[in-house]
């Protein structure tokens, strides 16, 4: 077994060599380097996707730290795609990672390539650009959202993320460190399966809440396609 099989050897079990090694051409970006951004790249760049795009114009602040997993006390003032890709790139020996201190509209004029485009950001307006310049590139991307004890996430594929929800600047409300992981999680599987051919039903808004009670419900939309 060579090195990076043995790295990967319990994924290799569940989708074999070949599979594994096709990762490593993959070329994911992920838009927003926050809370759901630093759970998205630890967990997709241990997968052994072979290339990542940072894209962050901000720097961590001390009232981060707290939700955004990938920061630690020390890091403040400090551009948070530059210290994301520090930490993937020494987690994963197999994973290149470039930062990209813009924000997303002038990321898109660079005209780069991507497999996958995932949505970690926290506004509105950004995700309406991210929807915008996929739609006319026929990009598949994965969005995903949380707030207080609920979140949202979606593989968009025909679907149009204008169609379904209000476009304002509105800023969320608290959040704790635990459902952003767990919204993070769930964009990650999705992009796993796709990249690595597993089948992924596309369109469908997942919306995860927890009650009064702490009971967790979990409900499926279909999403419009024309």
């Amino acid at each position: 077994m060579n090195e990076s099989h043995e790295f990967f050897n319990r994924q290799i079990k569940l989708w074999g060599e070949e599979t594994q090694d096709s990762l490593q051409a993959k070329k994911v970006a992920i838009i927003g380097s926050g809370g759901l951004g630093c759970s998205l790249a630890i967990a997709l760049g241990a997968s052994g996707i072979g290339e990542f795009a940072f894209v962050d114009f901000d720097v961590v602040g001390i009232h981060n730290i707290h939700r955004q997993i990938g920061f630690k006390v020390g890091d403040d003032g400090r551009f948070k795609s530059e210290v994301l890709k520090q930490l993937v790139e020494s987690r994963c020996p197999y994973t290149k990672a470039t930062a990209y201190i813009e924000g997303f509209e002038e990321f898109a004029k660079r005209g780069l390539e991507f497999d996958l485009i995932i949505d970690a950001t926290d506004n509105l307006p950004t995700r309406a650009a991210i929807n915008d310049y996929c739609m006319s590139k026929k990009q598949p991307w994965i969005y995903g959202s949380v707030e207080e004890f609920h979140g949202q996430v979606c593989f968009f594929e025909k679907a149009s993320y204008e169609a379904v929800f209000q476009i304002n600047d509105r800023k969320p409300n608290g959040i704790a460190c635990p459902i952003v992981m767990h919204i993070a999680s769930l964009q990650a599987n999705l992009a796993i399966r796709y990249l690595t051919k597993l089948p992924v039903k596309k369109d469908i808004l997942y919306y995860l809440s927890f009650d009064s009670e702490g009971i967790l419900d979990t409900k499926r939309f279909n999403l419009p396609t024309s």
